[in-house]
């Protein structure tokens, strides 16, 4: 089968890759582990064998009759869905579940934020990304590729990158790198924000202007006296503050302090 250029499909072939996302993840008997973007299923079979209860998400509907139609994975609950449709808390129908997939880099980011939105019913995943999601997923503040999606899941997750991919372990072979990352959430928050809502809103706007001093990047949401009351400086960078900087400021705005009007 043909790879399908508007899906982004990359097939995962190398055998040495495939099986190094095995040892990450470590499925275990019971386990309910959901497979993303499984392609021609070079990791499925590794993750049926192991004893697992699994549940395959697969956009192409030539693929998951494929998948559904395979001997071995016969145990499979194979769904044809849109992984950005999927509802991941309702997955976690006796416990949490793990995620591992190859994220088609088309819609990664998005796909990364769904994920968190369902944490607290997700034990981990094991990702296979584009190299340079992967590098901004786990960048340090006032760095080039530190940004909003670096503090998202900073604020839920524990990030780990494990290795890297090249092209050659894909069939057509990409034109970018690869890289494989463990994110682990919190059992609790690194740090009370308050208020979800306020924190996502805040960290947009600091780096939907990440050039600006925080004073002008956060005007419509938090002024002067507010970024001071947090503890820092209204002439800074937002991009120079630590995820736990953005839950302080999140918080106090919570607790009261009402944004500026005018």
């Amino acid at each position: 089968m043909y790879a399908n250029k508007r899906l982004g499909q990359h097939f995962l072939h190398d055998p040495t890759v495939i099986g190094r996302i095995l040892d990450a993840l470590n499925p275990r008997p019971g386990e309910h582990i959901v497979e993303i973007g499984p392609g021609r299923g070079a990791l499925t079979a590794g993750l049926a064998a192991s004893g697992a209860r699994l549940t395959v998400i697969e956009l192409d509907r030539s693929l998951a009759a494929d998948l559904a139609a395979h001997p071995e994975l016969a145990g499979a609950d194979v769904r044809q869905l849109d992984a950005l449709k999927v509802d991941y808390a309702a997955l976690a129908d006796d416990g949490p579940i793990r995620i591992v997939g190859n994220l088609p880099y088309n819609i990664s980011s998005p796909l990364l934020f769904r994920f968190l939105e369902a944490a607290p019913h997700i034990r981990d995943l094991i990702l296979m990304l584009q190299r340079e999601v992967v590098e901004r997923m786990a960048a340090s503040p006032g760095t080039r590729t530190y940004g909003r999606l670096t503090v998202m899941l900073a604020a839920r997750c524990r990030v780990e990158k494990l290795f890297a991919v090249g092209a050659g372990a894909f069939n057509p072979p990409p034109k970018v790198e690869s890289a494989v990352v463990r994110l682990v959430p919190h059992a609790e928050p690194s740090f009370d924000p308050g208020d979800w809502i306020v924190f996502a809103n805040l960290v947009r706007a600091g780096f939907g202007a990440r050039r600006k001093t925080l004073r002008n990047a956060l005007r419509a949401l938090a002024d002067t006296t507010a970024i001071e009351a947090a503890g820092l400086d209204p002439g800074a960078r937002p991009d120079t503050l630590s995820p736990a900087d953005y839950g302080r400021l999140s918080l106090l705005l919570h607790n009261g302090r009402a944004p500026p009007t005018g």
